[in-house]
């Protein structure tokens, strides 16, 4: 049954995804599962900074929330206003940056951010052009700590399509470890997670 809560987060989303639908190419938000697969990498010790792209409504920054130490600082990068509007009404202990995940390292440097511990994505990479995939992982490895890591999915059906595996393929030039989960069964549609360790700034 849902709540009220629950119903404005689906038509928040189901809004975002008609209005972009080349940015937000899902069909409904991550579920716990996913979410919890994907914060696996944030600390639990000490003052980690930890960023979030494309939240969308907040189902895994509220996961990530609930690893971060009380120190810690979380940040979501979100391109979508109505998105933005949301997450602050929502979640207002999480600071949400207006903007384009592919300028990543100017976003978090006018937030006085220059390095991060954990990158969390939510965003549907395997309908970027490779172009905007490369500006984007290149971002990220610029503000990752040396010992920082980067997690995202790709959904199941997907896997063997050109567009996913290039992605992969990417994802191995640009970090030394890429790791991938079994399925998230419980998501729409099931999902796999890929978690990466050790990136290469300038592959």
């Amino acid at each position: 049954m849902s709540t009220p809560n629950s119903s404005a987060e689906h038509w928040t989303f189901i809004r975002a995804a008609i209005r972009r639908p080349q940015l937000i190419g899902a069909v409904a938000p991550s579920t716990r599962g996913l979410g919890e697969q994907l914060a696996a990498i944030v600390p639990q010790r000490g003052t980690p900074t930890v960023v979030e792209l494309g939240p969308g409504t907040g189902p895994v920054s509220a996961i990530i929330r609930q690893r971060m130490p009380s120190g810690g600082r979380q940040l979501a990068v979100e391109i979508d206003m109505n998105m933005v509007d949301y997450l602050r009404r929502r979640h207002p202990w999480l600071t949400v940056l207006p903007g384009d995940a592919a300028a990543l390292d100017t976003l978090l440097a006018d937030a006085d951010v220059r390095r991060v511990d954990a990158v969390v994505s939510g965003l549907p990479w395997s309908i970027f052009p490779l172009p905007r995939q490369e500006r984007m992982l290149g971002s990220i490895c610029q503000v990752l700590n040396p010992g920082g890591a980067f997690t995202t999915f790709g959904y199941l059906h997907a896997r063997r399509m050109s567009g996913a595996r290039r992605f992969h393929e990417l994802l191995e030039r640009r970090f030394e470890e890429v790791v991938v989960t079994r399925a998230v069964w419980s998501n729409l549609p099931p999902a796999l997670v890929y978690v990466c360790r050790r990136a290469v700034p300038h592959a």
